[in-house]
């Protein structure tokens, strides 16, 4: 057997005595040389493999909060978090992995910010959001991955209502099941991620089904009134704008929708408007809101329906009981006296209080 010139000493004798099967063969290593004399003395240590932007530790905390999504009414499935898991348990994180968890952190971002639900309008939801930059929502996912943050983050973009949490505890204590009112639930959390997270520390807020108006002052309602909204043919949106004024003794101009018979009614410019007296249909009091939906809150001459269970009678607008006190009270709030008000209505001559601050008014839909 030849080994050639090229193999050691001690290499062969190895060999040898193993297929000779003459036992164990002791081998003297030669000594190691000192490292400054080594060829790769200037190499450095391979730096640690980098799997991916979403650590192991990320991604458990994503699906950690994707089940936890359940408690707010929606359906873990639905950022599939099966297949999270899997990929996670495969590969510990990596490319694959970091697409998978953008994509389910995304979406779950966006269905706690903005609801699940994109065709609001379908359910006659025109609250305009200004939060729902998908940009600026990525910007903010890549941060808190980043800093270990994401459960944090996620929970963060829920509303901190304390309705919502009412809601949301509701929810939790209602057996499964009970589904008729759990859907109900399932539907209010839904629809209060569709609010702006700042309604104003100073609001109107109007629930539709209740039929109640709150005046809200430093995010406490300091006076109550009851309402009467649109009918089930002509529905009160759920709007957001800004009252801007308070109008004493208005005219009214009836909408298309609206046919009159032109009694106790004035032509001007084509159009029949109603003057100011007893008889009007708004009243003694319009608090104006411009909007696109031609919605306002009013006084009525019809005081009897405020006095019934239902209270579904109107064209879409909001008639307000003791609408002058409400005058008075959001008067007094923004100037400081209600004088104006009183002196104004005196008389059945037209005046217009502005309001020196306007005043968001939400219109809202919430059966719990």
């Amino acid at each position: 057997m030849s080994f050639g010139p090229a193999l050691p000493f001690f290499a062969r004798a190895a060999l040898f005595a193993g297929a000779a099967g003459l036992g164990t063969a002791f081998l003297i290593a030669a000594p190691t040389p000192p490292l400054a004399g080594r060829a790769d003395a200037n190499v450095e240590a391979p730096a640690p493999i980098q799997l991916g932007r979403w650590s192991a530790a990320a991604g458990r905390a994503l699906l950690a909060e994707i089940a936890t999504s359940a408690n707010e009414g929606l359906e873990p499935a639905d950022y599939q978090p099966e297949a999270l898991a899997a990929e996670l348990e495969r590969s510990g994180g990596g490319e694959p992995f970091d697409r998978m968890a953008d994509a389910a952190a995304m979406k779950l971002a966006h269905d706690y910010l903005l609801g699940a639900i994109d065709n609001k309008a379908a359910f006659d939801w025109h609250i305009d959001r200004t939060d729902a930059d998908p940009a600026k929502l990525a910007a903010a996912l890549k941060q808190a991955v980043a800093a270990g943050q994401v459960q944090p983050w996620l929970r963060s973009l829920l509303p901190a209502d304390q309705r919502y949490a009412a809601l949301r505890t509701a929810y939790a204590e209602t057996p499964e099941t009970n589904f008729v009112l759990r859907g109900r639930l399932r539907a209010n959390l839904e629809r209060w991620r569709w609010m702006p997270r700042d309604l104003g520390a100073d609001h109107i807020y109007v629930n539709v089904p209740s039929y109640t108006l709150q005046l809200v002052e430093d995010g406490r309602p300091v006076a109550e009134h009851v309402v009467v909204v649109g009918a089930k043919a002509t529905p009160t949106p759920a709007i957001g704008y800004a009252a801007q004024s308070v109008v004493l003794n208005p005219w009214w101009t009836p909408p298309k929708s609206i046919k009159v018979s032109g009694k106790g009614f004035v032509r001007s410019g084509g159009a029949l408007r109603q003057p100011p007296g007893p008889r009007n249909a708004l009243g003694r009091v319009k608090i104006d809101l411009p909007n696109p939906h031609a919605i306002y809150l009013h006084d009525t001459p019809a005081k009897q329906y405020f006095a019934k269970e239902s209270r579904a009678y109107s064209h879409g607008c909001i008639r307000v009981q003791d609408a002058e006190r409400l005058a008075a009270e959001l008067v007094k709030l923004d100037s400081g006296s209600d004088a104006a008000v009183a002196q104004g209505l005196k008389t059945y001559a037209t005046q217009t209080v502005k309001l020196r601050q306007s005043r968001p008014v939400w219109l809202v839909y919430f059966t719990a």
